[in-house]
């Protein structure tokens, strides 16, 4: 099966307003295709009405980094996954490793957020990883799987072929360090692996599955070229527009 790639950038909280509409400014009308590939910002909250004001005749699309599990009611501070499908934002990224760290994010709390935004016809990007005492333990594959069991417990097959999965080591994510691409291919590996498990190959073959960790434009093309990465979640090489857009050439 072949499945389209997805290149998402992920700004954590970095830029003013200014900024990111001057980096719409920048990138607008320079992505490739959505025939060859998806070309997702991921925005602070505060800026994603003004980005989709600005990109909506675009073929870019934009991700919140996160939102709750509730529609609505007394959560102040939080993020409703209605209100962000009501501006017509496509993606949101949840259970990201700075997430699960800081903010103690669970496994049950991803799992009631990948429920509520699909509810509400966005596609979740689900985040997995390990740290690094994981991965020296040999333990990632029992990590992995685990997680990701956890993130789609009671999830339909026809919903699990549509989200996106994003693998981030926790060692490489703004350390410079990263899984060289055979490393990012496996555990991607286990990640498909896990998802057959779960719901069958048909579902397992559909997902997309994207590598997160200190990827730029000098490797995406690697990292793109394996078997089980189907995308990236980059960070800091997204920032800038003309590095955000130099890590959709492979597509060229």
């Amino acid at each position: 099966m072949s499945r389209k790639p997805i290149i998402a950038g992920n700004w954590k909280m970095n830029k003013t307003l200014a900024e990111a509409q001057a980096f719409a400014e920048a990138v607008k009308g320079k992505a490739p295709s959505a025939d060859l590939v998806d070309t997702v910002i991921g925005s602070p909250a505060l800026f994603l009405a003004p980005l989709a004001y600005n990109l909506k005749d675009d073929v870019i699309q934009l991700a919140a980094q996160n939102s709750y599990f509730e529609n609505a009611g007394a959560f102040t501070g939080e993020n409703s996954p209605a209100a962000i499908a009501d501006l017509g934002i496509e993606y949101i990224i949840i259970g990201h490793s700075e997430r699960r760290e800081y903010f103690h994010e669970t496994d049950e709390d991803i799992n009631k957020k990948a429920k509520a935004i699909i509810a509400n016809g966005v596609t979740p990007i689900i985040c997995c990883g390990e740290t690094l005492e994981t991965y020296e333990a040999g333990k990632t594959a029992e990590w992995v799987e685990g997680q990701i069991t956890a993130a789609l417990k009671d999830l339909t097959p026809e919903q699990v072929s549509n989200l996106v999965i994003a693998y981030e080591p926790i060692w490489a994510i703004g350390t410079g360090k990263s899984a060289d691409a055979n490393t990012a291919d496996e555990t991607c590996g286990v990640v498909r692996a896990t998802v057959e498990k779960l719901y069958g190959k048909n579902v397992s073959e559909a997902v997309r599955i994207q590598y997160g960790g200190s990827v730029k434009p000098e490797n995406v093309a690697e990292y793109m070229s394996k078997e089980n990465v189907d995308g990236a979640l980059v960070g800091g090489a997204s920032l800038e527009a003309e590095s955000f857009l130099a890590l959709l050439d492979f597509v060229k």
